[in-house]
């Protein structure tokens, strides 16, 4: 068994105590025949993160050239257009709950509907992407 550490991202600016959604969402992550949110904040994918690192992956669906500009460490870099061949595959586990982000938010919210359809019932889009991320999580985080 290899020994984890929680990501960079679990530890910055982690809440001292948690807001009760993110309680309601560890909940969730217990139940898997309680449906996730489609979307969370950026607050509470960070809290998610820190609070459920074994249970929880971040997925970056940005362009190549966007996830050199700015990136959220511990984050898995799959471009959006190659979501379908990752599909059943280790990087897009279906045991996890999948945090989807981009730049704003749409594209991830579009993947995040089409990897519910395709069977991943524990997918959630990160509204506001990284640029949200930036501004309230890690300002260190380039914005574009």
């Amino acid at each position: 068994m290899r020994e984890t550490t929680a990501p960079a991202f679990a530890l910055r600016n982690a809440a001292v105590a948690p807001p009760a959604r993110v309680l309601q969402l560890r909940h969730m992550a217990d139940k898997p025949s309680v449906p996730v949110p489609l979307e969370i904040s950026v607050e509470e994918a960070r809290d998610l993160l820190a609070a459920r690192p074994l249970d929880t992956a971040l997925i970056d669906v940005r362009e190549p050239f966007e996830h050199q500009t700015a990136r959220i460490a511990g984050a898995e870099f799959i471009p959006m257009r190659q979501i379908p061949e990752h599909v059943d595959s280790p990087a897009l586990p279906k045991d996890k709950h999948l945090l989807v982000h981009c730049h704003h938010g749409g594209r991830s919210l579009r993947v995040t509907e089409w990897l519910r359809a395709q069977g991943y019932p524990r997918v959630s889009n990160v509204a506001g992407g990284i640029h949200a991320w930036s501004a309230r999580i890690d300002p260190a985080i380039p914005t574009y």
